[in-house]
């Protein structure tokens, strides 16, 4: 006979910080449950991330389920090893049951209720499932890349380690979020000439009179502001991290520093024709735009110190250092000795596994506080999920408390008319 088709009360997809906190609480409430991870646990942050990549957030803001950040330096920003460090202690202490290297299929609705799980080693059933798989997946390099000359390196920011992978010469980086603008900055302090196509994304202070910004916003509640009372709804999920760094002990990025410094800057990508690239004429507006925010940011914090009568260092406004007076908008590679590319434009979510009719016209989940419509279906660990912190170490315990809490009140529910029906 057939051997029966495992099942489990819970099925979580991915294994890390997030799915690894929804296990905590599941643990806690004594709900069998499972993790499949196509990798290893938290390998995204050993294998995706640069050699000298640190936080951008202080280290008291990470505090993952059952286990706060214990170091002793809570305002400074830990680096990759330290990172990797912190999270595997998390792993060890949760001691989640899950399954490395197994890759889920698919996720579909069985016809009265729960879900099947197709996987690389089998299938399985569940009567609930947690998505906790990110919303980073494929990384986004644009068609335009393939008209590139051949001998042009092109690596996207999840494969950049080191200015030691790159061949001798000159690189142009592509975006200026947070990864883009931190690359830049690494290439930079390595020596190397760094041409970077600026885009729209904003930039905070690191420090403001004479605290960390991050300190001040979570004093004003920011990080506590749930995503159906924020100005933007749902489109802030769309928003674009601003970029700082926690390198060196932490310090502003001012792209405007680095062009008098050496550092080429462009407007947003536009193309490719061979051996040209071409730019939009907004570098001008980018910047501008991206000090604006910077400088709303501080007004906040001041409007904040004067209501609460606190004692600060005096109030400052960035005024610019450097202006871009000519308007290049295409560089030719070989002339400028461009040897490498490296594309920081980010990532975008592949669902394409979950057979649910859970998502929206751009593919992006429908949900409240991760609880989709689909009884029995959730997803965690997307930024702004809930709050600012739902997508880092700071908000998704309390995430993953909530969904634990929805999934125990669903089971029990289950458990009750499984109940009755077997008395019946």
């Amino acid at each position: 006979m057939p051997s029966a088709i495992p099942h489990f009360p819970v099925a979580i997809v991915g294994g890390g910080q997030a799915g690894l906190s929804v296990s905590y609480y599941l643990s806690q409430r004594h709900i069998d449950h499972i993790i499949f991870e196509k990798h290893s646990a938290m390998h995204t942050w050993s294998t995706q991330r640069w050699d000298n990549f640190c936080l951008v957030t202080p280290n008291w803001q990470c505090q993952l389920p059952g286990w706060p950040y214990k170091g002793d330096d809570p305002h400074g920003f830990m680096k990759k090893d330290e990172i990797a460090a912190y999270l595997d202690g998390f792993a060890q202490s949760v001691r989640a049951p899950i399954r490395e290297s197994v890759t889920v299929e698919r996720v579909g609705s069985l016809p009265d209720s729960g879900f099947e799980v197709t996987t690389s080693e089998g299938t399985y059933t569940a009567d609930q499932v947690v998505v906790a798989s990110g919303g980073y997946h494929e990384p986004i390099i644009p068609r335009a890349a393939e008209r590139l000359p051949e001998d042009v390196l092109q690596v996207h920011s999840a494969e950049y380690k080191n200015v030691d992978q790159l061949p001798p010469g000159a690189v142009l980086v592509v975006g200026s979020g947070q990864s883009g603008a931190q690359i830049a900055e690494d290439l930079h302090l390595a020596g190397r000439k760094v041409h970077l196509a600026v885009g729209d994304a904003p930039r905070c202070a690191r420090f403001y009179r004479g605290r960390d910004v991050v300190d001040w916003l979570a004093d004003m509640g920011h990080y506590e502001m749930p995503v159906d009372k924020h100005p933007l709804r749902d489109g802030v999920r769309d928003n674009t991290n601003h970029y700082v760094t926690g390198r060196g002990g932490g310090r502003d990025i001012d792209l405007r520093k680095f062009a008098m410094e050496g550092m080429e800057l462009y407007g947003r990508l536009r193309g490719v024709n061979e051996d040209i690239v071409i730019f939009e004429d907004n570098l001008a507006e980018s910047l501008d735009r991206a000090d604006e925010v910077y400088n709303n940011i501080n007004a906040a914090i001041d409007k904040h110190i004067e209501s609460q009568r606190i004692e600060a260092p005096p109030a400052g406004v960035y005024k610019p250092v450097w202006q871009p007076l000519r308007h290049r908008t295409r560089v030719e590679l070989r002339d400028a000795g461009i040897s490498s590319i490296i594309w920081c434009i980010g990532f975008r979510p592949d669902f394409r596994w979950l057979d649910a009719p859970v998502f929206n016209g751009r593919g992006a989940p429908v949900h409240t506080r991760g609880v989709t419509q689909l009884d029995g279906l959730y997803f965690i660990g997307l930024p702004w999920l809930y709050t600012w912190g739902s997508g880092r170490f700071s908000g998704v315990a309390r995430d993953s408390l909530y969904l634990a809490n929805t999934i125990e009140k669903y089971q029990r529910g289950l458990d009750a008319s499984n109940a009755v029906r077997a008395y019946a």
